[in-house]
Parts: structure tokens; sequence; C-alpha cells
């Protein structure tokens, strides 16, 4: 794959895509594994009671607002997993939408952002005052970038400080301030994640391996030394129960860790077309 050769991919990202490509190549049929880009998108009327995926780039409808997407229609592609939209960003998407007030006026840093289908829903329905896109792979990264102006946002430039620009009115904004950033999980440092600031922490579909748990929980201990001198902030980890084993273990390294958590109430999965048998989950933790 050409991302072995690639001098910007970290070793925490190498390792993390190669366990998920293990895990996920044998179900990729052929013609799945072809690499090609194509848009979906997505719209949902006020309230939240409809969504319609498609393939192919739509008009927004007359009401209601949408979320337009370029995605890789492999599932494997530039040696990373993070060019496609997975079953756990829509099911955190769905529930941020049902509850908006968890996002409302706060600053939201998501972890592994990949395609950014979360991120855009919650910055269109649910207010945030400022979010914070990460990833560590270049070409998700570049991809992400598009998708966010593709969706009529703009991106800020200074990445490194996205909590503090006293001239943007965080109450009465309609668009909440927008920044990527590149983000290693096993060479991020104290003072770069405390710079972010956040109120609210999320990732989804990052649990897929041992490799990526360990570095997950590490990256969240850090997250919450570096913050203690602010109110916790709440973190909302989504996942595809594929493998119970995974789980348990990310829930006994939060343990060892001293990061409290709890399961949050399964929703109804309306707005989405998820695989089916997809056995999805939210934990809330305190950091």
């Amino acid at each position: 794959m050409d991302a072995l050769n690639n001098r910007n991919l970290s070793s925490h990202s190498w390792r993390g895509q190669k366990s998920k490509i293990r895990a996920l190549a044998g179900q990729v049929p052929s013609e799945g594994r072809e690499e090609r880009m194509c848009f979906r998108s997505v719209w949902f009327a006020s309230g939240c009671d409809l969504l319609v995926s498609s393939h192919h780039l739509l008009s927004t409808p007359p009401s209601g607002d949408s979320v337009t997407l370029s995605e890789s229609t492999a599932i494997i592609s530039h040696g990373t997993t993070g060019l496609v939209t997975w079953d756990a960003a829509l099911y955190l998407a769905e529930w941020a939408m049902q509850n908006p007030a968890a996002f409302a006026h706060r600053t939201v840093l998501e972890l592994g952002s990949g395609a950014g289908l979360t991120g855009l829903a919650i910055c269109k329905t649910c207010h945030p005052s400022a979010y914070i896109f990460s990833d560590c792979h270049s070409c998700v990264l570049e991809q992400l970038r598009g998708n966010i102006l593709l969706n009529g946002l703009s991106l800020e430039a200074d990445v490194t400080d996205p909590a503090r620009h006293p001239e943007h009115n965080t109450c009465n904004s309609e668009s909440p301030r927008v920044t990527v950033a590149q983000l290693d999980w096993d060479v991020v440092t104290a003072p770069q994640l405390a710079a972010f600031q956040p109120d609210v922490v999320i990732a989804a579909d990052v649990l897929y391996c041992p490799e990526t748990v360990l570095s997950l929980v590490r990256v969240l201990q850090r997250l919450s030394a570096c913050l203690k001198n602010q109110q916790a902030p709440d973190a909302y980890i989504a996942f595809t129960v594929r493998n119970p084993e995974t789980c348990q273990l990310f829930t006994s390294e939060l343990g060892i860790a001293g990061i409290p958590w709890e399961a949050v109430p399964h929703h109804d999965q309306k707005l989405f077309p998820y695989e089916e048998h997809s056995e999805m989950a939210i934990l809330k933790l305190t950091l």
C-alpha cells in the first residue's frame, strides 16, 4: 500500500489502520477494494424526523438542512479506513441531533473525525461555539477539509488555540468556529491538548483493536490531567461491537486510568440506513 511510503503517516496511524484492515479485509469483496470517490448527501427535516441518504450529490430540500460528503467507495483506500463513514459515526450523529444541549455553545473536540459526518451534523444542528475536527492521516485530513468547505463552513487557520478568539460571539453566531488538527494520539503532548480547551470530547468507531484502545485511553488520560483546573469535560465514545473482548479491554483500561464511565441508553436508529444486525453503543466518560 502506498501509505507505507507516506512520510507524514505516523507509526500509530499505520499500526492502528493495519489492525483494522486485517480485521476487515476478509469481509471486503474485490470490487469493494477499488478506489473511487463519490458524493453522499444526507438531509434531515426540523425535529430530526427524516433523513435520506444517497451516493449522489443532491440539492438541499426547501425545509431542513443537509450534510454532503466526498467519500471513497472503497472501505480501504490509501492505506486507511478513514475515508468512508462507519455506522458508529451515524449512530453518534443521530444521538447528538436528539440531544443538542450536550453540545450547544460548547467547544467540541472530535478524535478520529474520518470523513466528518458526525461533526458536520453537530455543527449544523447542535449549535456548538467551536468544533475541532482531528485525525492523523494526511489523506483523511485533506478530504476532511474539503468536506467542511463543501458544507459551507469556514475553516480557522489557527488550530493550536481554537477556543480563544474574543471577537467571536459564541452565543449568537449561527455557525461555530471550525478548525482541523493533525493529531497523533501516541505523540501529542499535554500542552497541545490543553490548547484546545474542549468542553466535550467525542469519538466514533475507534475501538477496533487493542493498540488503538490503549492509545485512546492514554490520550484521554492526558486530556484529563491537563484540564484538571477547569470543569471536567464529558466524552462520548461511540462504537460498533465487533469483538466484545475489545470493548471489555476499553472499559477495563478506563478503570485503571481512573476515568468514570456509564453507558448511554440506546436510541432508536430511525434516521440513517445502518447495516443490519450492527450492535452499537455509546459510553459517556467524565474526564
